[in-house]
């Protein structure tokens, strides 16, 4: 059955993965209602305990083909040339993407298509990514003028200002092979068999024990960009969290009492 392409996201959680599917057209363009549908539905799944993994999902040959260029046409009539329709626009989207790269859960990006400009922004906001060999991503604000300077934020926080810079400077398209070798995207399959790889490791993934995990990953962000000693002394006392946390002891003394 073809997808509701009308509505702008869809939720689906199972097994404790949760999907958001975009819609709102084959190109899933990230238009100001897109990304409050998108920016609504990461905080409800914030809240939510049963999503342990959320899954981002373009379906089809485009991911998201980044801003609505209609929108933005259309905001060049005001008096200040959308000035400031933009710039609101631009500091929600920003809001949007900051709610998914601190989304405490694992996520991943699921990308059977093309992911453009601010589509790519949201891969690399993504914890992970699963991309088919079809699978191109392209940063081409340069070709039309401008810079992808919003999506370079993650993008280089993802693959390191060299490798980042080239997909900015010049504008073009690159393959699945080209992201994977860069850490852009961690696993590369065929189209036929992308849904079950992502399905298989996310259910996996949502077995795991879920507070840890989110802990864990907390304390990556907040050691990353920090000097060694400072970074040591974070995942320390996180490493300390994770050993005395009650449901850990008795997971470890269940496993003791099946091995005497």
């Amino acid at each position: 059955m073809a997808k509701d392409q009308t509505k702008l996201v869809t939720e689906t959680l199972e097994d404790g993965v949760l999907t958001l599917t975009l819609g709102g057209g084959v190109a899933h363009t990230l238009s100001s209602q897109m990304i409050a549908a998108l920016h609504a539905a990461l905080a409800r799944a914030r809240q939510d305990a049963e999503v342990k993994v959320l899954v981002l999902y373009g379906p089809g040959h485009i991911f998201c083909a980044g801003h609505d260029l209609k929108e933005i046409t259309a905001c060049r009539s005001e008096p200040d040339d959308g000035r400031a329709y933009l710039g609101a626009l631009f500091d929600k989207c920003a809001a949007m993407m900051t709610a998914l790269a601190t989304f405490p859960r694992p996520t991943i990006a699921r990308v059977e298509g093309i992911a453009t400009a601010a589509g790519l922004q949201m891969v690399a906001a993504c914890d992970l990514a699963f991309a088919s060999d079809q699978a191109r991503f392209c940063l081409p604000g340069v070709k039309n003028g401008g810079f992808c300077s919003t999506p370079l934020v993650a993008v280089g926080r993802a693959i390191g200002r060299r490798h980042a810079m080239a997909l900015a400077l010049s504008g073009e398209a690159v393959d699945a092979v080209w992201a994977h070798r860069v850490g852009l995207i961690n696993r590369v399959s065929t189209p036929e068999c992308l849904t079950d790889t992502v399905s298989d490791f996310a259910r996996r993934l949502a077995a795991q024990h879920a507070p840890a995990i989110s802990q864990g990953k907390a304390a990556f962000d907040a050691q990353i960009a920090l000097p060694l000693e400072q970074a040591y002394e974070v995942a320390g006392a996180a490493m300390l969290d994770h050993f005395m946390d009650p449901e850990r002891i008795a997971i470890e003394r269940e496993s003791w009492a099946q091995k005497l």
